[in-house]
């Protein structure tokens, strides 16, 4: 494995990364990506290690993922679900973590529902930490796993059109792939009803269209994200069948573009809201590609920060 090191001992966010940084993230990921494609799929890279995944969120796909890398590296593991625990008691976060760090742990992935509880876990722990997504903030590990399966689908990031569809108001992934992918030279296009498109996002470096075809004829990669019912607050549009009329990707519409663009999702998806089945399932949908590389995102984050202790 490589030699090199990050910058930082924590992974807070995409926004705290060098461009340096990134690169070697995802040249460790090619490597793991082998790794986990072989027969015997462990390797002893992370023996001595202990790793608490704190979720004080739901999640499937992130949980499993990092819990598979951490497995794939040999580490030892503590899950902690929020649901059940001492927290519905009324325990602090800080008190929580403290508790865990307790038992020794030398490493945390972190949940939560609130904007900047990764980086104030970070400033009062000694353990490392990993965001796996903080409220509307950042989900980096997201952003990098995304970031890695257009290197792999389409062949390069450099100067790629991308798309990011949907909800963008709501999504730490928008905003994290934002920052991944301009720092690393891609042109970025963000499209969704006015209501869910943040105020001045343009001076992210990007640009921003409300035409659902005129943007994927444009791509060649669409990013297309969740609508987040469960942020909202407010009626960002009048229903989920009229959202789906204007700014849903279907069969039809796939195959009436002049471009064969690549097309993702975080997950998961609704449905018949921002995608039909048969477009989710289609030839040019990359969305379990995406799930596979996500642990070798993973496992590239943990063993590098493992090698900054």
């Amino acid at each position: 494995m490589t030699e090199q090191a990050l910058s930082s001992r924590h992974l807070l966010g995409i926004k705290d990364l060098s461009v340096q940084d990134i690169q070697l993230i995802l040249k460790t990921a090619e490597q793991f990506k082998e790794v986990i494609n072989r027969p015997i799929k462990k390797v002893p890279s992370l023996r001595d290690i202990t790793i608490a995944n704190l979720f004080f969120e739901n999640s499937t796909r992130t949980k499993l993922s990092f819990e598979l890398a951490e497995k794939r590296l040999s580490a030892d593991i503590i899950n902690f679900s929020s649901s059940g625990s001492s927290v519905s008691k009324g325990e602090t976060l800080l008190d929580t973590v403290q508790n865990i760090l307790a038992m020794k742990v030398d490493m945390i992935v972190v949940r939560h529902s609130s904007v900047g509880a990764a980086k104030f876990i970070a400033s009062n722990v000694k353990a490392q930490v990993i965001n796996a997504g903080d409220g509307t903030h950042e989900h980096p590990t997201q952003a990098l796993l995304d970031a890695f399966s257009i290197q792999k689908s389409f062949g390069k990031i450099k100067g790629a059109k991308i798309a990011i569809i949907g909800d963008i108001l709501h999504s730490r992934v928008a905003l994290s792939n934002i920052f991944c992918l301009t720092k690393l030279g891609a042109k970025v296009r963000v499209c969704g009803p006015p209501t869910l498109i943040p105020k001045h996002i343009m001076g992210l470096g990007v640009e921003v269209d409300y035409d659902l075809k005129r943007t994927l004829e444009w791509c060649d990669v669409a990013n297309v994200l969740r609508i987040q019912t469960e942020r909202m607050e407010l009626q960002y549009f009048p229903t989920a069948r009229e959202y789906h009329r204007f700014f849903g990707i279907d069969l039809e519409l796939l195959n009436s573009l002049k471009n064969k663009m690549v097309l993702m999702h975080p997950g998961p998806i609704n449905r018949g809201v921002e995608l039909t089945s048969l477009a989710a399932d289609s030839k040019q949908s990359i969305i379990l590609e995406q799930v596979e590389n996500g642990v070798a995102i993973r496992m590239a984050v943990l063993y590098l920060l493992a090698n900054k202790t």
